[in-house]
């Protein structure tokens, strides 16, 4: 028997039973084929190498244990990038709801607001503050602040958040015109 037909042999009788224990773990059945497909991919392009006295079945359960391992963590990962970008829209859009709210009107002039503004960006915290400066303040992207800080794009967003919370905290009262005022400062 040559190794062609015990490699047809070993994908027909483990493929579905494969796919079914990795369908416990990734939900998709599509995503499922395709891991075991990848390691089939991999048991074939590595034919030769393996010897005889190679358990397949353990080399199969576990390959595809650890793919599936990768495929979670990846997708994990993803989830929290969005949640946390749907967090910072959220609270952007809170922030936005409540300053129009209490939006009075009854204020003193533009420059004591200026001042109120400096003085409470000037009160977060040194690495809070200048993520807010570059984001807010000079306009630009939060991937670009990430690269040029050497931060990740996760740790903005969580000092975004951070900001407008305490922004939002310490100038409930005059906020729609602040942001008013920012808008201005960055055109």
């Amino acid at each position: 028997m040559d190794k062609y037909s015990d490699f047809e042999n070993l994908y027909v009788d483990y493929f579905p039973r494969l796919v079914r224990f990795v369908r416990e773990y990734v939900i998709s059945g599509e995503d499922a084929e395709n891991i075991v497909q990848d390691v089939f991919e991999e048991i074939w392009k590595r034919k030769d190498g393996f010897s005889d006295n190679i358990n397949l079945v353990a080399f199969l359960f576990t390959s595809v244990k650890n793919r599936s391992l990768n495929f979670l963590s990846r997708e994990l990962t993803m989830k929290k990038v969005e949640n946390a970008i749907q967090e910072e829209y959220f609270l952007s859009l809170q922030l936005k709801h409540d300053s129009l709210e209490v939006l009075d009107v009854k204020f003193a002039d533009d420059e004591s607001l200026e001042q109120l503004l400096h003085k409470t960006i000037d009160s977060l915290p040194e690495r809070c503050r200048e993520i807010f400066i570059k984001c807010k303040l000079e306009g630009r992207k939060q991937k670009d602040v990430a690269l040029e800080m050497g931060i990740s794009q996760n740790t903005i967003e969580t000092q975004m958040g951070i900001a407008y919370k305490k922004i939002r905290e310490e100038l409930k009262d005059y906020f729609p015109l602040l942001l008013f005022l920012m808008h201005i400062w960055k055109h």
